[in-house]
């Protein structure tokens, strides 16, 4: 079980940038870590930011629990709450593209992209 949780490691740092509140995740978003970013992306709608940027930058695999989590957190968010997600590689972007998520949520390669997105 040690090797499980050893393997199991998120991070996430949270930082506001103008009207939008940044969620940056690190390491693994599986079934034990999805709860950090489903309560992390509710605490950042609290502060009743124009947007929310979820940046999967620095996440080295993206389980479906987590995927989940994104769509869930978009469906949940208040409707005045813009909503986007940072993801480029192999272990996010692509998860997020072949199962269609990528059409649910605004899907963006970089942080900038997604920051003006929100803005526009």
């Amino acid at each position: 079980m040690s090797n499980q949780s050893a393997a199991s490691q998120c991070t996430i740092k949270r930082r506001r940038v103008g009207e939008i509140e940044v969620l940056t995740v690190a390491g693994v978003v599986d079934m034990l870590t999805t709860s950090q970013l489903e309560e992390a992306i509710a605490t950042a709608a609290k502060d009743s930011p124009r947007g929310v940027v979820v940046d999967l930058g620095a996440v080295d695999f993206l389980a479906s629990a987590g995927m989940g989590a994104l769509v869930a957190a978009r469906e949940e968010l208040p409707a005045d709450i813009l909503f986007a997600v940072v993801a480029d590689g192999p272990a996010t972007s692509r998860p997020l593209k072949l199962v269609g998520i990528a059409d649910v949520v605004g899907l963006h390669a970089t942080l900038d992209e997604a920051l003006a997105a929100l803005a526009a």
